[in-house]
């Protein structure tokens, strides 16, 4: 790049900066009237036989051009074209532009003073912005309020331990085996009370089971029942014997059954017993009694007491 930063272009000079044409200006150095040959000859032939002060007294003006004293070439004024933009005088062939440059601003802006509030106009605010006391809240309301919130919470459903519901399946199972036990247990024990009321209403007869047994006695199934009459055994656990009670339809009292059935059998060995307004006629192992137009007889192989046939007696 040349010191001057210019761009000779078709014989015209350029700023190689902006791009802009400029006008040269000459400086014009002063010259001084050439002097013939002979007065050249005359002067130099007088200053060899001249002493060198001679010479040296008159110092001789300088021939150097003073640059100070000549206008620097400034940049040739933008002629604008009417009607054109200023960027057309620009030559294709410059390939670098100088920025624009900004101006800045040569002052700093002083930001105002903010607005203030009078102090008697803060006093007046102040006071009419004071906390209204509120009134005491009252038990009633707390509770109120207690109420609310914990009905409009949502209600969360905690799960089910599986430990509870393993000992809920669990107590249920056993309440219903426990039932079924107890079921099974209560037929078992009345399925003689069963029999016998099954036989009563299949004879006519208002048969009942005795609540008295002697021990090591059982019924001997089935029940046996015909037109009136109703039989049930008992047999010995044992072996040892067994006894039967016939229930049969009668219209008989106390004295017909002593003379149609006890002096018929054994005459005048018969024991009669009371008890409980039952007249109880025993003999020959066997017994016999009227109540409530029901005859009962028992016939025994065992060897049963006299209390024992009255207990039995008693329970039917």
């Amino acid at each position: 790049m040349q010191a001057n930063k210019t761009v000779t272009i078709n014989g015209r000079l350029y700023d190689a900066v902006t791009g802009l044409p400029i006008e040269k200006k000459v400086a014009v150095r002063p010259t001084t009237p050439s002097k013939p040959a002979a007065t050249k000859h005359a002067e130099a032939k007088r200053a060899a036989t001249t002493p060198a002060t001679a010479v040296h007294s008159a110092p001789q003006r300088s021939q150097t051009l003073h640059r100070r004293s000549i206008k620097k070439p400034g940049v040739a004024a933008k002629r604008p074209q009417p009607g054109r933009h200023m960027d057309i005088a620009r030559s294709s062939k410059v390939a670098r532009f100088a920025p624009h440059p900004v101006a800045k601003p040569t002052h700093k802006s002083t930001p105002d003073i903010a607005a203030s509030t009078h102090p008697t106009v803060a006093r007046a605010v102040a006071r009419t912005a004071a906390p209204v006391a509120k009134a005491p809240v009252t038990s009633k309301q707390i509770k109120d309020e207690a109420i609310t919130k914990a009905l409009a919470a949502p209600r969360i459903k905690m799960p089910k331990a599986k430990r509870f519901t393993i000992s809920r399946r669990f107590t249920i199972v056993t309440a219903i085996f426990a039932v079924l036990i107890l079921g099974a247990y209560l037929t078992y024990v009345n399925i003689p009370s069963l029999s016998v009321s099954f036989a009563a209403s299949q004879a006519g007869v208002n048969a009942t089971y005795p609540e008295y047994r002697p021990d090591g006695f059982r019924l001997d199934q089935p029940v046996t029942y015909s037109e009136g009459v109703v039989t049930l055994k008992f047999a010995s656990n044992s072996g040892a014997g067994d006894f039967t009670i016939v229930q049969r339809n009668s219209s008989w009292d106390s004295s017909a059954v002593l003379d149609n059935i006890v002096k018929k059998a054994a005459g005048d060995n018969y024991i009669t017993t009371q008890e409980r307004g039952l007249t109880i006629y025993s003999y020959q192992n066997s017994a016999v009694w009227v109540n409530g137009s029901i005859l009962y007889t028992i016939t025994s192989t065992a060897p049963l007491s006299g209390e024992q046939i009255r207990r039995i007696a008693t329970s039917l």
